[in-house]
C-alpha cells in the first residue's frame, strides 16, 4: 500500500485534531519548504528519517529505445534520499 499526502492529513487530523484544513495547510507548507530549499540546492536533513541531497548529473550519451538512435541527454539535476541508521534499523526490525 502506498501512503498518500491525503493519508498523511487524515492521520494528522485523527492524531493531534487538526481540523482537515489546518492539517492539509500543515501538510503542503513542510512539503513546499523542502521543496524551496532543494529547489535551492541545499540538503534537507530530517533527523531519524534521512537526507535529502541534490546532485548534479553530468551530460551523458543515451539511446532511444524506441528507435535504438544515439542522443545527449542534458546535464540535469536529481534528488537523492539516503535513509538515517535509525530508519534503516527500523524498516529492517520487520
Amino acid at each position: 500500500m502506498t501512503l498518500t499526502k491525503a493519508d498523511i492529513v487524515d492521520t494528522i487530523t485523527e492524531r493531534l485534531g487538526y481540523s482537515k484544513v489546518k492539517s492539509s495547510e500543515t501538510v503542503e507548507t513542510v512539503l513546499e519548504i523542502i521543496k524551496d530549499s532543494l529547489e535551492e540546492g541545499d540538503d534537507v536533513l530530517i533527523s531519524g528519517f534521512g537526507k535529502l541531497c541534490v546532485k548534479d548529473k553530468a551530460a551523458r550519451k543515451g539511446r532511444n529505445p524506441a528507435t535504438g538512435a544515439d542522443l545527449m541527454l542534458d546535464k540535469r539535476r536529481v534528488v537523492t534520499f539516503k535513509s538515517s541508521t535509525i530508519l534503516r534499523n527500523k524498516v529492517n526490525e520487520k
